[in-house]
């Protein structure tokens, strides 16, 4: 049995006919302003399928019956693979709760001197291990990115190092069609062969495009691979309000979901029915600082929204970031408590980053694994509020 979630989606902060303006508004961008993709194969797959395409732009123009019907093949149910069955995490799209572990840090905080350092591949390795045995991460990801090993060609040992050390379906970057091959030749020394990789693959793929409605060459390049492979692609829109996105939330969103939406549509016409999970880890731009602000209510809303437009179109969702403390302080605890709480209601399938992260992705934290396990219990049981009945009443017969 796969593992269980937790049932949300009990708020909605957007009404029905808010969603179907946001949809509307989406559909007017796409055909109108379209989206930027300098990639050749991939501009005639678009054309091929009725697009409309400057090939000299490097513009796609996508109208609303091509793209409706590449989306009508994107599957609405997703299973990420553990490494056994009962690791298993099974998207529904409707609203059950996961989480995915923190992702990406450069440093790594000592709270015995405060200081901060270099993250390394010990780093990785201890503290894959201790997320994997936090009750409350389902999907695993590279905390770090280790600083003590060369950076280029370092998704190699990265990924190795998450095939070792986690039982749970964990999240990796494709880095380039071959390095997508090479990720499943990699994955057959545990599974057996290249196609018991391909039929149940125990790690899914990450591409993000890029705001404001870019898609480029190499995020385009490893798209295609993926869809082809057949692989699980999570694919991102990191749109920033006010930022590399229009000011207000609902414009942010409308950005976002054009460039995620056209982008699953892409893997569709690849391979139809590659399975793809609508991504964001998008947020504000705090005007005063001229600082991405991951933790302010307003980046909070914005994955809330999108869960809800994700839903509309029968699409699982990940959303979620990572808080702006610094250290594991009343900052950190009110921004988590809040955000996580605010998301598992609203039925975010998959909480980004929620565990071992500070200062906006850029630090990990051992001490920050264990609190955020424990954040995330509290709100999870809020979540599953309570049953009224005669037992629990406890009323004398």
């Amino acid at each position: 049995m796969p593992m269980r979630g937790v049932p949300g989606g009990q708020l909605r902060v957007l009404s029905d006919e808010a969603v179907k303006r946001i949809h509307y508004a989406t559909l007017d961008v796409l055909s109108d302003v379209g989206i930027h993709l300098p990639h050749r194969e991939a501009l005639e797959l678009w054309a091929d399928h009725g697009a409309r395409v400057d090939f000299g732009q490097k513009v796609v123009r996508i109208a609303e019956p091509v793209l409706m019907k590449a989306l009508s093949f994107a599957p609405k149910h997703v299973t990420l693979y553990g490494k056994t069955p009962e690791w298993d995490v099974a998207l529904d799209g409707v609203g059950t709760v996961y989480t995915m572990g923190g992702a990406g840090a450069l440093w790594v905080l000592d709270l015995e001197d405060g200081r901060r350092r270099p993250s390394t591949m010990r780093d990785l390795e201890e503290l894959t291990r201790l997320q994997d045995v936090l009750e409350n991460m389902h999907i695993a990801h590279f905390l770090v990115l280790p600083q003590d090993i060369p950076q280029q060609g370092s998704e190699y040992p990265v990924f190795a190092t998450m095939l070792k050390n986690t039982r749970r379906p964990h999240h990796t970057l494709p880095g380039s069609r071959q390095c997508v091959r090479d990720q499943i030749e990699m994955a057959a020394v545990i599974a057996g062969s290249s196609e018991a990789v391909r039929s149940r693959p125990f790690f899914f793929e990450n591409v993000c495009v890029l705001s404001p409605l870019f898609q480029p060459w190499e995020i385009a390049d490893q798209l295609l691979e993926c869809a082809v492979q057949g692989l699980p692609l999570l694919i991102e829109a990191d749109s920033i309000a006010g930022g590399t996105a229009p000011f207000t939330i609902a414009g942010t969103l409308v950005e976002m979901n054009a460039n995620i939406l056209s982008a699953i549509a892409l893997a569709q016409l690849v391979n139809p029915g590659a399975p793809c999970v609508y991504s964001s880890s998008s947020g504000v731009m705090d005007m005063q600082a001229a600082n991405y602000s991951a933790a302010a209510p307003e980046s909070t809303l914005l994955h809330m929204a999108s869960t809800q437009v994700a839903h509309f179109y029968g699409l699982p969702h990940q959303g979620g970031n990572t808080p702006d403390a610094k250290i594991p302080d009343a900052q950190m605890g009110y921004e988590r408590a809040s955000h996580f709480l605010a998301l598992a209601y609203a039925g975010c399938d998959i909480i980004h980053v929620a565990t071992g992260n500070l200062e906006q992705m850029r630090l990990a934290s051992y001490e920050q694994c264990v609190m955020d396990n424990e954040i995330l219990g509290a709100c999870f049981r809020i979540v599953q509020g309570f049953e009224v009945n005669d037992d629990t009443l406890v009323l004398q017969p």
